[in-house]
Formats: structure tokens, sequence, C-alpha cells
């Protein structure tokens, strides 16, 4: 009967919630409001709007000039280091002479947060055209930062992308209203991560302005990766984020209720606080990296390659209003094209393994071709990542994605040595600044700064819902958040897209595909070190002991995964193997005739501890299987 009343209640609120739109009066005095106070100071009297030199944004240029229709030029580089990629966006930002348009999924109120926002602000206030365009459910928790934002430059303006019930704040309540009144709509998430700077030269990737995400965290941060692009390609990312910025689903801060009512509140100025940053001199180190000439040549332009094909794809924000509109889909139909299209190899990183319906048409049809292609997955434990309701399905599909697939699993370790040694670079400082000091995957020492980040999940900064589950050994840990595709050493695909249901039917994503051989060789390195013994265990076949009882638990098992419901049993096909420390065992496929000499068993959900979610992610395989594309 609660329940019930329950359901009553929120299914009442939503119908109000959906009812309670700005008049347009309301908007029309907020915005005046915003007009009568906008902080218009400037920094630059210039025409050029004193940009900061920029060697990245001067080789973007010189191809930009040298490109032609018939024969296009680009300079790609590939960011998988965190700092460099900050150190990039910083420069480029203070480099923009014109425009700087920002479209992201996440933005947080951390250190990263704050930086980006004052980098950006200051680019307004020197005169460049500022545009920030960001995802509502998982970005600007605090309504009044973005009321101080309405009014921080004349130059900046900010939209939140399909805030379901006109506010920027989505309380429990909404939450479950929007779920349960109207959940296409607010199921649809703007998953793009793009920074355009000049229409000349942007950064796409996997990276959202949170501090995991450029190893800032105290305790829990990413492995991903970022491309930057300057060329022809960097005007469609242009070209592209007008089609969302000028979507209905693009709502204007004005037209918000918390962020309208807290203007109109407070017509007087608000003006643009200082930072407050947990740390602040790791900041001032990545800001010095920024404007370095000599630092930015090492560790960003010398990496960088130039070439000729490189091809930039988004989804369309109506993808899920008219979603029998192939080209609403364009991005995600285009990869399922490239990865059906594979002769020799394919080499996939996806935070989460989740097969959407058509992805697993493709990879059964291509283990099928004689000879088929070798297929290389890499991805994250039940350790690593921060999405265990997600890996649970990941984890119940093991056997079919083994045998009909072919694919080869591996699967980070939370402590992986490649994650250790990129936090350790992101967090070096100077021998006597008095920081703790801390020993890499190599042995070698370096300072750092432990992170204060805060956990964002659906139910405000304090949820549970980014926290990974607890481990039996202490220490810093990661988890795998970059997506990654090259298809037999020809090509190579970096963006937004988890080649899962929810980057497939819900989310809208975008992507650099790159057609040269040297992006493709240095992107597929980068992947299979994330497959190397040090930093994921391997899945495969689970050995039986007995061997007819062994039998006899794998056909149970068989029988239990394919029901619908009640998949309970608890041995499956496939666990986690680590190599042994034995000179004579080099790194070997599960196919390998040495693999059960040179590999041991180490459990399906290694140096995971008994806790609630370790339960939960054995009840979601067992009774979840329908909620694939919801996750």
């Amino acid at each position: 009967m609660r329940m019930r009343y329950g359901l009553l209640l929120i299914v009442l609120a939503a119908s109000l919630l959906q009812g309670c739109a700005l008049s347009r009066a309301k908007i029309r005095q907020a915005d005046t409001i915003v007009a009568a106070s906008v902080d218009r100071q400037t920094t630059c009297d210039s025409a050029d709007h004193c940009p900061t030199p920029s060697p990245l944004l001067d080789a973007a240029e010189k191809v930009l000039a040298d490109s032609t229709p018939d024969k296009p030029a680009h300079v790609v580089t590939l960011l998988d280091d965190s700092e460099a990629s900050l150190a990039a966006r910083i420069n480029l930002i203070r480099a923009a002479k014109t425009s700087i348009d920002v479209q992201t999924y996440i933005w947080d109120e951390d250190d990263v947060g704050q930086l980006a926002l004052n980098e950006l602000v200051a680019a307004a206030r020197r005169g460049v055209s500022v545009r920030i365009l960001a995802d509502q459910l998982f970005s600007f928790e605090d309504p009044a930062i973005l009321a101080q934002l309405a009014r921080a430059s004349p130059n900046l303006e900010v939209r939140l992308y399909n805030p379901t019930f006109h506010s920027s704040r989505t309380s429990p309540l909404e939450f479950a209203a929007g779920v349960l009144c109207c959940f296409m709509t607010f199921n649809q998430r703007m998953h793009n991560k793009v920074l355009v700077i000049d229409d000349t030269i942007g950064i796409t990737g996997g990276r959202n302005y949170q501090n995991r995400y450029f190893n800032w965290d105290n305790d829990f941060d990413y492995v991903d990766r970022d491309v930057m692009v300057g060329g022809p390609a960097a005007r469609d990312m242009a070209k592209m984020f007008n089609l969302f910025w000028n979507h209905k689903r693009a709502v204007p801060i004005t037209h918000l209720r918390d962020v309208n009512r807290l203007i109109l509140n407070n017509p007087g100025p608000s003006p643009w606080p200082a930072p407050h940053y947990a740390y602040p001199a790791r900041v001032d180190e990545a800001q010095a990296e920024a404007e370095d000439p000599e630092w930015l040549a090492e560790h960003i332009a010398s990496n960088s390659l130039y070439t000729s094909k490189v091809e930039y794809f988004s989804d369309l924000p109506a993808k899920t209003e008219q979603p029998t509109r192939r080209e609403a889909r364009e991005y995600t139909a285009h990869v399922m094209h490239l990865v059906s299209s594979a002769k020799k190899e394919v080499v996939l990183q996806t935070p989460y393994l989740v097969m959407s319906r058509r992805a697993k048409k493709i990879f059964k049809k291509l283990h099928r071709e004689n000879p088929s292609p070798q297929i290389i997955v890499s991805t994250n434990s039940l350790a690593s990542t921060d999405a265990f309701a997600v890996y649970a399905l990941s984890y119940k599909h093991r056997k079919t994605y083994l045998n009909d697939y072919g694919f080869n699993i591996y699967e980070l370790k939370p402590r992986a040595d490649l994650a250790i040694d990129a936090y350790m670079l992101a967090n070096a400082v100077d021998e006597d600044d008095g920081a703790p000091v801390i020993a890499g995957a190599s042995g070698s020492k370096r300072k750092r700064y432990p992170g204060t980040e805060r956990h964002p999940g659906f139910f405000g900064s304090q949820g549970s819902r980014n926290r990974p589950a607890p481990l039996t050994s202490p220490g810093r840990r990661f988890g795998l958040h970059a997506k990654s595709l090259v298809i037999d050493d020809d090509l190579g695909m970096v963006g937004s897209h988890n080649f899962d249901p929810r980057s497939d039917h819900y989310n809208t994503e975008s992507g650099v595909i790159v057609y040269d051989q040297h992006f493709a060789a240095e992107l597929r390195d980068s992947v299979l070190e994330a497959t190397e013994p040090q930093n994921a265990w391997v899945i495969a076949p689970r050995k039986p002991v007995i061997p007819v009882l062994g039998q006899i638990s794998q056909a149970i098992g068989d029988i239990s995964a394919m029901l619908p419901l009640f998949d309970i049993w608890p041995i499956r096909y496939a666990t986690s193997y680590e190599m042994k420390p034995d000179p004579d065992c080099p790194p070997m496929q599960p196919n390998n005739p040495d693999f059960s000499r040179c590999y041991t068993a180490v459990g399906d959900f290694p140096d995971v501890a008994i806790s609630p979610k370790l339960i939960y992610t054995r009840l979601i395989t067992a009774f979840g299987a329908g909620v694939n594309g919801v996750l």
C-alpha cells in the first residue's frame, strides 16, 4: 500500500513538474536583469583579443590554409597523457582569437572544473566569444554558479542540454519522476565531449571537466584518452556544435526555474568569484606548462603527425526524437560499418563491455568468417569499474563473448602500472615544496598532491553511484574510461562512444576517425599496453578441477545463462587469470597450449572485497537481463 501511494505521489509530482516551465515574462525579466548587471570589464583593447602564443594553434592554422577539398590537410595529436591533455586545453583557450565552443557531459566544481571555468571567463573578458553547452544531469550542481556565470561577461553564454523539469539541478524526486513519466526523454543524454577553438582546432574524446579525468582525484582516477585535430575536421566539429547549440533541448540558463529565481531575487551585480583551489600549486604548475613553449614542444607538438583524411562524426541531437532517421545516428552507424568491414584485427577499448543487438550480430558474423579477424578487447574489471551494474551484465555474457564472438578480453587491474605512472606524471612537483612522496610502478619516486574529489551521483554530490566496489588491498585505484577502436592497422578512432546499447540508442556520441597507419599503430600500442600482464587480468574458460563434475557444472551454467531471469548458478564458464612470475612464460592468449602452465586462475572478481556491491553484481547478473539499454 505504501509503495502504491509513493508511486502515485511521484506520478503526480511528475505531472506538476512538467507544467512548471517559466513564463515568458519571468524569462524576459531575468534577461533584463542580466543585461543590466553583467560584468563588462575587459582586459584587452586589441582587435585580436590579446591571444597567448600557441604552437598548437599555429600548426592548425597552417594546415587549414594548405588544405583543399580535394586534398585535405590535418595535424593530429593523440592525448593519452592527462597532463598534456589539460595543458593543451589551457593553451588553446588562452590562444583563442575569436571563439571557443565547449560541449561536455560532466562539469564538476572541483579544481579541474574551476580551472576550466576561470580560463573561459578570462578569455571572454578579453573579447573572445565563449559558449558552454553541458548536459544537465551531471553538470553545474550549484545553480548559484550558473547565476554568476550568466553575469560574468557579455561574451560568455551557457546552455544546459535536456533539463527535463526546467531546472539546473535534479532532485531525487525529480529523478524518480523523470524515469516514470517520460523515460525516453529523460534517459537521452548528450555524451559528446568537444572543445573547438576559432573553428580551427578541436579536442574530443572521453574526458569531462572533473578531477578524476585528469589524474587529480584523491582515490579514484580514470585511464582516458583524447585526440586533438587541427584542420577541416575541426570546422566540422564547430558546425555540429552549432546544431546542438540551436536545438530546442539546449536551454539558456535564464530559462531554468532555479537559476531564474536566483537572478530575480538578486538583481544586483553578482561578481564572478575568485577560485578556491584545493591544491593551488598543482593548478599553477598546469598553467605554467600550458605557456611553456619547450614543454609544449616536448610533450605535445613532438607527438603530432600530419595526415590527410580525418573525419569527425557526431549523432544529431534528434537521435531519440526521430530514431528512424539514419542520419540522426550517423556516428553510431559509421562505427558499426567500420567494425563490420574488418579483415585482420579489431582492437577495441571500452569501459563497458555490454554489446548492443547490432554489435552482437556484427561480431558474430566476423567470428564466422574464414579466416576470422582477431578481436582484442580492453575493458574494466569489477575491481576497476565505477559502474558495477553494467559490469554485471558483461560478466553474465562472458561465454558468448569468448565463444560466439571470439573476443580476447583483458580486464584492467585497479592498480595497473600504466595508471600509477600516469598519475605520478600528472602530480609531479618540485622537490622542495613539502608535498608527500609516492613510489611509482617503476620504483621511481615523485612528489604528488592528493586530490579532494567529490563523488557526484544521481542524488547529489555525496551520492554513491560513482564509488567503485571496495577492495581487499589498500591504495589508490584507477578505472578505464577511454573509448577507442583500431581496425586492420589502417585507421584509428577516438571518441565518446562506449560501443554499448546506451551509446547506440540513447546518448548522442561523437568522435574522430583518422585514416592513417602511423596514427593507428600509435593508438593500437596505447590500447595494448593496457592488456599487458602488469595492467590487466585475462578472461579465459575455467579449467574444471574434477572433470565430470566440472562438465556437469558447465552444462548447468549454460542452461542458467540462457534463462531470461534466474541466472543464479554461481560457477561461471570463464574466470580471471594472472600470469605467473616465471621468466619462461611470456604474455600469451588463452588459446596458446602453454596458457595453463603460465597462467593461474585468480577468481571471478579478483581483489574485490565482500560487500553490498559484490552482492548487487551477482543479483543483477541473475535478474537484470532486460536492462541493457538503460545501463
